[in-house]
């Protein structure tokens, strides 16, 4: 009979997951690449971190905590892809930076400038990873009471809601209880 140490194992384990937070290696590498734009300041204050809440996005970028996080489902893929949607994170950081208090559009001219100025160009606004999304199931069907339209909803309604066609149309887009939406079936 053989003991557990005469037997060898060679099978491949994977690493397990780091858990989620910050990441040290990612955080100087957004250091440098906003350094080289003169973003001095945001390069002192960015932070990285790893987020197991995120489920369909890659990567997030919070400008007022000067963070960017990144869907821990993202270390599946290659290093590449990492870094192509670590630069997509900061390119919002650093647009919002160059603007100022002025807004500017998520994904709008100076996005796509700033992801110019990191080296992803042709950066698209959306990924195509094979994340799993989670579906609900529509269960709430509300009608409008003025032009049938239906609405199916995963969740109830809180509060009053109205048909937004009928309001435009008849009441210059504003509330109004004549198109309130009734609940049908559950």
């Amino acid at each position: 009979m053989l003991s557990f140490n005469q037997l060898e194992f060679t099978l491949a384990a994977p690493l397990p997951p780091r858990p989620p937070g910050r990441d040290a290696a990612l955080e100087a590498l957004a250091r440098d690449l906003l350094l080289r734009q003169g973003a001095v300041d945001l390069a002192a204050r960015v932070v990285v971190e790893w987020s197991g809440r995120l489920r369909t996005a890659a990567g997030r970028a919070e400008f007022r905590g000067s963070r960017i996080l990144l869907n821990c489902r993202l270390r599946a893929h290659d290093e590449a892809e990492i870094d192509r949607t670590l630069r997509h994170e900061l390119a919002h950081l650093l647009a919002q930076f160059r603007a100022g208090r002025r807004r500017v559009a998520p994904h709008g001219k100076e996005w796509r400038r700033a992801c110019a100025d990191l080296g992803i160009a042709d950066e698209k606004r959306c990924h195509d990873l094979p994340f799993p999304a989670r579906r609900l199931e529509r269960r709430y069907l509300y009608v409008c009471s003025h032009c049938r339209r239906e609405f199916l909803r995963a969740r109830p309604l809180r509060g009053a809601s109205a048909c937004f066609a009928c309001c435009r149309d008849f009441n210059r887009g504003c509330y109004d209880r004549r198109f309130k939406l009734q609940l049908v079936s559950r």
